[in-house]
């Protein structure tokens, strides 16, 4: 290894239940060339979506109840996993057995996580690499649905505690040349990160942060540069996730697979897109999606009202799909109470789904704005026309 340089690749959500169950032994899980990405890396950051434990929903989360065989593991051996982020809303849903396992497979294995742990010091804990000057990373989660850690209660490193972020990123500054914050964040199926994950992040930036690299929505997102070297990649997808709640949406089975490319003076990026082949249940290569483009401050002015309003319209479809009696066909003044209430499951005001923000803001794209963009790849995606997309519901 080039102590000089180093390669790191981010996935996007992974899940082994439901349609991926068992799919851990498939020889054709990945194909070639999505392994080949991997293998290209000096270390890889799997988002490993939920516990790995033998465990069964209590009855309280239902459809949102996650957690993974711990034979899949040997998925992970395969793509050169050696740094996992447990950092999300399903590392709890086992319980602190989950979590506690989790980890304990990981160390077994000879791979490190970030962003969960039996303490919030355990859970901020950041992973250290030589290569490239020094690169220091941690996993933060978004409140409330994740469980946060804290003085002695197992959880996630929670988003919102900027604080101890920026005592975290100090901390790596001033042994590294780099620091990577991996955030997992943002309204699920939301094509665009809606204003106030924005401004969050980019907060880690001026913390001191180079990179924020960002997964949950279970959809890709764009990413976005600046002039002094520093980016955020909003969302990367999902990479092998697939349930009946998520094939409600589209661009649930495309995602992009990131690898971020270190020297002590610079950083580049390149990445590929990912497709899960349904019905096959495999992962296969396919074009980076539209939406996976730089949209700088002044284009995301121009389109984030008209990226508003879909997620606007995916969030109704879900609310119809989970709870088809209460919304089917459902009368305005039912839809305004749900809006504008604190109900919404993850509700945080003003951080996330308070779409008394967002409704308002999504009215927004009435004004036209969005016509003025130069990124018709993101037109085409937000109004569904990217032929990357084939789930559509």
């Amino acid at each position: 290894m080039n102590k000089n340089t180093c390669s790191i690749c981010f996935t996007g959500d992974i899940g082994f239940d439901r349609y991926m169950a068992g799919r851990w032994t498939a020889p054709d899980l990945l194909s070639p060339s999505v392994l080949s990405f991997f293998h290209s890396a000096d270390h890889v950051v799997a988002n490993v979506e939920g516990a790995l434990i033998d465990a069964k929903d209590d009855g309280s989360r239902g459809v949102f109840f996650h957690s993974m065989n711990p034979e899949a593991t040997c998925v992970l051996e395969n793509i050169h996993a050696d740094i996992w982020n447990i950092s999300n809303n399903h590392i709890m849903d086992a319980g602190k057995e989950g979590l506690i396992s989790t980890r304990a497979i990981a160390a077994k294995k000879g791979c490190r996580t970030i962003g969960a742990g039996i303490n919030e010091t355990e859970a901020s804990e950041p992973v250290y690499l030589e290569e490239a000057g020094g690169i220091g990373m941690f996993g933060v989660a978004y409140m409330t649905e994740c469980i946060p850690a804290g003085p002695d209660a197992p959880g996630v490193f929670r988003w919102d505690d900027e604080a101890y972020i920026g005592r975290r990123i100090r901390e790596i500054k001033e042994k590294c040349r780099w620091c990577i914050v991996v955030a997992h964040g943002g309204e699920e199926f939301a094509d665009m990160p809606n204003p106030y994950t924005r401004d969050r992040y980019l907060r880690y930036l001026a913390m001191g942060a180079d990179v924020v690299v960002a997964h949950h929505p279970h959809v890709p997102e764009n990413y976005e540069t600046f002039d002094n070297g520093k980016a955020i990649f909003y969302s990367l997808g999902n990479f092998i996730f697939d349930t009946d709640y998520q094939r409600a949406h589209p661009y649930t089975d495309i995602g992009v697979l990131l690898k971020l490319r270190f020297t002590e003076s610079e950083m580049h990026f390149e990445a590929i897109g990912t497709k899960i082949v349904r019905g096959d249940e495999r992962i296969k290569e396919g074009p980076l999606p539209g939406i996976f483009t730089d949209i700088r401050a002044e284009e995301f002015e121009k389109l984030s009202p008209l990226g508003a309003k879909v997620f606007i319209e995916e969030e109704m479809k879900k609310m119809i799909y989970l709870e088809p009696e209460r919304f089917r066909g459902a009368s305005r003044k039912i839809w305004d109470a749900y809006f504008y209430s604190t109900e919404p499951d993850g509700y945080d005001k003003g951080a996330h789904m308070d779409l008394a923000i967002v409704v308002p803001y999504s009215k927004k794209a009435e004004e036209g704005n969005w016509k003025k963009s130069q990124l018709s790849g993101v037109l085409d995606y937000l109004f569904r026309r990217d032929k990357g997309d084939s789930s559509q519901a």
